[in-house]
């Protein structure tokens, strides 16, 4: 965990909660209060990408926003957080893992395509289905807008009209600020042919203003490192009740002031898009554009990129086969700054962290340090529960404990491996948490077996007492039946400290390491009977390979 100074006022108190969420919903109310509008309701929105399978960076954006929804209500304000899905948007290429029979339908809305899995009413829905799910997993609330039906109903038909009139005024901005020269030739909004339903392909060309009708050609266009052939049509569309679309680089803009958008978050590699938004929105739109925060995006365990066309992504969805909602909460609300790499190696630290700032939460523990981060993290603890933290704190154990017992006891687990925790004196009675928990950890153990536990640096005096230990452990057979498994566990217990003592250490400080190097943690249950449950050699295994 960071320690970064929880968020606080010229005058040096905590706001809300003490976090960085905190921080930016009263940067925003004292915003919306410098330009003099109104904060009856301050509406923050998430984009959702419908394109492709939507990933935990993709569930992150709207979490954040939702998180600075709760922190403005919890400053007195009322808020609602839209979750937009531009199902609108055209497929530029196939993403890793779909079937390859989408080739045939490049430069389409997406909200046009069929659905290959055959349960949505369109690709696009499919898609957004999977990260509303996601949503609605980690408790997450939210008004639902899709891009086709609000183009359809005409929501954003006097922003499109107005962009459209000032198209060269935008295209010479555009071309000035990020230096894409494209809308200066052709119109900031896509229709979608009325011959071939591609959408990339349809050229506007012309504003009809009296007639709110643009002209077009549907001509080749280059996306996602190939050339999608036009079908050569030509012909005009009606901004309204004809289908199509206004360009990124303006969109943003008609749906902040569609919508009396105040906050929206943003990733890097959209930055641009977004710097042109908010001059559209100012100076076109005459809507202040929203408050806004920059985040970098997730990368995987090869420092590459989670994308949804490259298909190495992380579903929120995959996350909960193996971890508790809080601990994807957790996750995206740690920190904003700075890219992260991210993958299922990470659970088991997040699900033990969770239990860390619990414990600070409910006072169990004083590792946090000063007030300001034990402000910080009892705050983050609040938002990882969304602002509803139980009344009591939840049973704790070890997630790789529960791995390796999950290993050891395949069949019967549930009941095994509580009956061990129960005898190492880890819990004081079964209850559904802790079921809960080894079926979320039995399902990581059979996917994944061990994690390799971080490399421990160690003196010449505990690498000497731990190879001891392993030699010890590999002298003799584990025990057969529970008499004698009883006996072998307390040899190995005695041991250990006979060990520790012969090398000048500190039992406790040997115990630590061994805790280290089979759980990738500082404690865990009596180590006599957890050796002898995982098996001698396999600990011993363990050790050499660290020492």
């Amino acid at each position: 965990m960071t320690t970064r100074r929880p968020a606080v006022t010229d005058a040096g108190e905590v706001i809300g909660h003490g976090t960085w969420i905190d921080k930016l919903a009263y940067e925003l109310v004292c915003r919306e209060q410098g330009l003099g509008r109104s904060t009856k309701l301050l509406t923050v929105e998430s984009g959702l990408g419908a394109s492709g399978i939507p990933h935990l960076g993709s569930l992150g954006d709207a979490a954040r926003a939702y998180g600075v929804k709760l922190a403005l209500e919890n400053l007195g304000y009322d808020s609602k957080l839209i979750a937009y899905s531009d199902d609108l948007d055209g497929l530029r290429k196939v993403p890793a893992g779909l079937p390859d029979s989408l080739q045939e339908h490049l430069a389409k809305p997406v909200s046009l395509i069929p659905d290959p899995y055959g349960c949505c009413d369109s690709y696009g829905m499919h898609m957004s289905s999977i990260l509303l799910d996601g949503l609605d997993r980690v408790g997450i609330r939210y008004e639902f807008k899709r891009a086709a039906e609000t183009y359809r109903q005409g929501l954003f038909k006097e922003q499109i009209h107005t962009i459209l009139l000032r198209s060269e005024e935008i295209g010479a901005k555009i071309a000035d600020l990020v230096g894409q020269e494209k809308y200066q030739s052709s119109l900031p909004y896509f229709p979608v042919c009325a011959s071939c339903d591609r959408l990339y392909t349809a050229r506007a060309t012309k504003y009809l203003a009296s007639e709110k009708r643009v002209a077009y050609e549907c001509t080749d266009a280059r996306m996602g490192g190939q050339t999608v052939a036009g079908c050569g049509y030509c012909g005009t569309a009606d901004i309204v009740c004809s289908m199509g679309k206004l360009a990124w680089k303006v969109e943003f803009a008609a749906r902040w002031a569609a919508f009396d958008v105040r906050f929206e978050a943003y990733g890097k590699d959209i930055m641009d898009s977004v710097a042109v938004n908010d001059w559209v929105s100012d100076e076109i739109l005459g809507f202040a554009h929203p408050h806004h925060v920059k985040y970098e995006m997730f990368l995987d365990k090869g420092g590459k990129k989670i994308s949804k066309s490259a298909g190495n992504v992380l579903t929120a969805q995959r996350w909960l086969q193996f971890a508790s909602p809080q601990s994807i909460l957790l996750l995206l609300y740690k920190r904003i700054a700075g890219a992260r790499e991210l993958g299922l190696e990470d659970v088991p630290q997040l699900m033990d962290e969770f239990n860390e700032l619990e414990d600070i939460y409910f006072g169990r523990t004083k590792k946090a340090g000063s007030d300001a981060r034990l402000a910080r993290l009892r705050g983050l603890y609040m938002y990882a529960n969304l602002l509803d933290p139980p009344g009591k704190p939840g049973v704790h154990v070890n997630y790789m404990l529960l791995v390796e017992l999950a290993k050891i006891f395949v069949e019967d687990r549930t009941r095994q491996v509580v009956r061990r925790l129960l005898e190492y004196g880890v819990i004081r009675e079964t209850v559904p948490d802790v079921e809960r928990l080894v079926d979320l950890a039995g399902r990581y153990a059979d996917e994944f077996g061990r994690r390799e536990p971080a490399k421990i640096e160690v003196d010449a005096v505990s690498r000497q007492a731990l190879h001891d230990v392993a030699v010890m452990l590999q002298s003799s057979e584990d025990g057969a039946g529970d008499a004698e498994k009883e006996e072998d566990a307390s040899r190995i217990q005695s041991g250990i400290y006979d060990i520790a003592r012969s090398n000048d250490m500190s039992p406790r400080v040997l115990f630590v390491l061994m805790y280290k190097i089979i759980l990738g943690a500082d404690r865990g249950p009596r180590m006599g009977p957890f050796v002898a449950d995982i098996g001698r050699k396999k600990v011993a295994q363990m050790i050499l390979e660290q020492i």
